[in-house]
């Protein structure tokens, strides 16, 4: 392990993800750098500029930079010993994966990156080639950003493999909703199919783990804390147990489920298309770790993860 805290720039840091990086990164001692997009891009975006300015009470440094303007992104990446990008792939917020490209072309230029990590966080997109269409656009899109660091020569780790806890466990895996039902649940299928669910200031501990670690240096981390790994089925009865009451239960097939995503719009198709891989087909757990790979919970015992059950508390 390296003695001396890497300098870390994060890439989209007011976002959904990337506000999480910098709070990991600045509670794990690493001087943190926060990519500020100039006063014209940020427009009259309130929140986000008060969200960079509280980055900036805790200690992170502003560093402005524009996807718009190569240079800006050249000299940015210059005072900084790793990258990690949170841009968005998600086509309900912003799907902006492919921007990244841009962002390896300034590494490459820059010359002085030692690790970067870019947008991943959800599933293993290389494992993804047989997804349900439209929703393996991302995963195409991410695959594209891999080829291009591994093409580049780029150090590089993929953070990967699980899904958002606040957008699967929070709701029981009922899509269109954020909270759990109380009286009803729609199941996919027999809700046996297991799924890696972890809370999101989770995922950014374990990605801020790997960027001095020797062991992660080119290599893809899973994301697998045992307590994480779990069935809709075995949700939906832990909440019951939380609420003390038992909930109607409604099996939705496979058919009926693929059925209901013709009356969808785009962006709603490829997150049906996600949870289909997902619930359906056990996209998360229906593989080995195998070589270039290894997994966080093995080689960070100290995190203290969140539990599902621990998780779903906040909810009652």
């Amino acid at each position: 392990m390296a003695t001396t805290k890497s300098k870390v720039l994060v890439v989209g840091g007011t976002g959904y993800m990337g506000r999480r990086i910098v709070k990991a990164s600045l509670a794990a001692g690493h001087p943190t750098y926060v990519l500020q997009r100039p006063a014209p891009e940020i427009g009259l975006d309130i929140e986000k500029l008060q969200m960079l300015f509280s980055f900036k009470k805790q200690g992170a440094h502003l560093v402005e930079g524009s996807f718009s303007d190569f240079q800006s992104l050249v000299d940015a990446v210059k005072l900084v010993d790793v990258v990690i990008c949170t841009m968005s792939g998600t086509h309900i917020r912003s799907h902006n994966i492919m921007l990244q490209l841009k962002l390896v072309e300034a590494i490459k230029e820059a010359g002085n990156v030692k690790r970067f990590l870019p947008s991943e966080y959800g599933m293993d997109v290389a494992r993804m080639g047989n997804a349900l269409e439209p929703g393996r656009v991302p995963f195409d899109d991410k695959m594209k950003v891999r080829k291009a660091i591994e093409d580049a020569n780029i150090p590089f780790t993929y953070v990967c493999g699980i899904g958002f806890a606040a957008y699967h466990a929070g709701n029981l895996c009922q899509m269109g909703t954020l909270v759990p039902p109380r009286d009803k649940v729609l199941m996919y299928g027999d809700g046996n199919r297991k799924v890696i669910l972890l809370d999101e200031d989770d995922i950014a501990t374990y990605a801020i783990k790997t960027i001095d670690d020797p062991r992660t240096l080119n290599k893809t981390l899973h994301l697998r804390p045992p307590e994480c790994i779990v069935s809709q089925r075995q949700l939906v009865e832990i909440w019951e147990g939380l609420i003390g009451k038992k909930l109607e239960k409604v099996t939705l097939s496979k058919e009926d489920f693929l059925a209901s995503m013709k009356d969808m719009d785009y962006a709603n198709q490829v997150g049906a298309g996600h949870f289909h891989d997902m619930y359906y087909e056990g996209c998360l757990t229906n593989f080995e770790i195998g070589e270039n790979a290894e997994e966080a919970s093995k080689l960070y015992p100290e995190v203290k993860y969140t539990r599902m059950d621990e998780f779903l508390k906040i909810y009652v």
